[in-house]
């Protein structure tokens, strides 16, 4: 229910029974608002399944939201499906190789941020999501044309690109994941639409080294290169096909729902992220230094797999993998296990706790790396369930987008600097040492979670933490503090005779 104040006009006759009274408060009548009928929707529309205010309809949408990303990812990891190939048909060493993922990365150090800001300021979700995705099959094309032209310093470039529309492209993801599930399956969502995003690279692995086999019957060398890149480039159409979708969907939710009603008319700006908690701060140092121990190993995985495990390259490549697989099945069983228990950071601390027995277990012994991998992706799973939805708990709607450029960007730095330290580390000392740095890595967001765990019982009540009765209890006293202060705002009276001081208003 919606109210309002009734303001008394300020006409000769009001003014003069205001007068009559001295100096006494002028009654204010505080009267309900009725709330606007909701939009009548009929024929199909009013279906459950063409509703957005159905749980249907939003579970209809959900694969739009997730497969926006699987495109982008599935080029993502072209390189290191191909690492052994396009080393020897590039005339490159590692450390050249790893600059086709440092410079996908370094771009994103600050065009995420910005990326989000343009979601919440300029662009809006909609059209943001069809630009970034526009980027992603540009910077694609200009890749693979540097392999079939052997110009590596072009693939670079086009790397370049790439990376400036795929990050920001996930921010658009997680920004529609907030708005449309926001308060109700959220934890589940975001899992989901990472895994799903993510096993765009676990096809490219599975994908990639066939695909390239086939193509060299008829192309040689660096051409068969260019020519495989150009083909698996076709996936990053479909991230461009779905976010146009998706803006239909998005713009009819928004009328029928009226999302507009409900702004508050703040406008985003990028100095609001000094305001930003420490909390926020923490987050994103468990999220780069966590991902900086994952992703890089992937890129690296398939020559580590062969040399210490002695695998043929397609079993590196499914090993490699699995990772993504057990998410992509994983993910929406334990969000759903969170957005029942609650508990966000104990599930981080197990998962960062999980994986470092992992990375320890591969680098230590020569156990069969199936058993590691295969945890390491229930680890990945629950780390994506939970840490990525706390965000929308710390930060306010009207800036997530911001929030989660953020994020990105300072994981995208982690990650360049990672991948060109990782390409040195294995040149000149070998993968055992690569294993004791991501060991290191995991370490520092072991750290952070402790740290954001003491905070959230110091300073929040343990909402973080809690378990979904009492982070219930926290928002609903909240809230009524919240109505608390707009009633009383509301309900304080208003005195007429501006030009009188006793009577002025700001005196109130």
């Amino acid at each position: 229910m919606v109210f309002y104040t009734e303001k008394h006009s300020n006409n000769t006759a009001a003014h003069g029974a205001a007068m009559s009274t001295g100096a006494e408060d002028a009654e204010v009548r505080v009267e309900p608002v009725p709330e606007p009928d909701e939009p009548e929707l009929t024929g199909c529309g009013a279906s459950i399944c063409c509703d957005p205010r159905r749980p249907v309809h939003r579970f209809m949408v959900l694969p739009l939201i997730c497969f926006i990303g699987f495109g982008s990812y599935f080029c993502y990891d072209g390189p290191g499906a191909l690492q052994n190939d396009l080393k020897r048909d590039m005339g490159i060493n590692t450390s050249q190789y790893s600059q086709l993922y440092a410079w996908y990365s370094w771009p994103n150090v600050v065009l995420s941020m910005v990326g989000g800001f343009l979601i919440d300021r300029v662009f809006g979700i909609r059209f943001g999501a069809i630009v970034f995705s526009l980027f992603v099959c540009v910077g694609q094309v200009i890749f693979a044309l540097g392999g079939i032209v052997d110009l590596f310093w072009l693939m670079v470039a086009g790397r370049f690109v790439f990376g400036i529309g795929g990050e920001s492209l996930c921010v658009a993801v997680n920004t529609y994941a907030v708005q449309w599930y926001k308060g109700k399956e959220l934890n589940m969502v975001l899992g989901l639409t990472l895994s799903v995003a993510r096993a765009g690279s676990t096809v490219n692995f599975n994908v990639m080294k066939p695909l390239y086999d086939a193509v060299s019957e008829n192309f040689d060398g660096y051409k068969a290169t260019g020519v495989t890149l150009m083909i698996a480039g076709s996936a990053t159409v479909l991230s461009l096909v779905l976010s146009i979708v998706m803006w239909y969907f998005d713009k009819r939710a928004q009328i029928i729902l009226r999302r507009d009603e409900g702004k508050t008319g703040e406008e985003v700006h990028i100095t609001d992220v000094k305001d930003f908690p420490i909390s926020f701060w923490m987050l994103t140092t468990i999220c780069v230094f966590y991902y900086s121990a994952i992703f890089p190993f992937v890129s690296f995985g398939q020559v580590f797999f062969i040399r210490k495990f002695e695998m043929s390259p397609a079993e590196a490549n499914s090993c490699t993998g699995v990772i993504y697989i057990i998410s992509l099945v994983a993910s929406p069983i334990i969000g759903l296990s969170i957005d029942f228990t609650g508990r966000n950071i104990l599930w981080v601390m197990a998962s960062v706790l999980m994986t470092v027995g992992c990375h320890a277990l591969m680098a230590f012994s020569f156990v069969n790396p199936w058993v590691a991998m295969s945890i390491l992706g229930l680890a990945f799973s629950m780390l994506a369930s939970a840490l990525w939805p706390m965000v929308a708990l710390v930060i306010p709607e009207r800036q997530c987008g911001t929030a989660y450029g953020i994020m990105q960007s300072v994981q995208n730095l982690g990650l360049a600097l990672v991948n060109m330290l990782g390409g040195t580390i294995v040149d000149n000392s070998g993968y055992l040492v690569l294993e004791v740095f991501f060991l290191a890595c995991l370490c520092v967001s072991l750290v952070a979670c402790i740290v954001i765990w003491v905070m959230d019982d110091l300073k929040h009540e343990g909402y973080l933490n809690g378990s979904r009765a009492v982070k219930h209890a926290i928002e609903q006293r909240r809230q009524e503090a919240e109505e608390k202060e707009a009633r009383e705002k509301s309900e304080k009276p208003e005195k007429f005779g501006v030009d009188n001081p006793a009577l002025d208003t700001t005196a109130l």
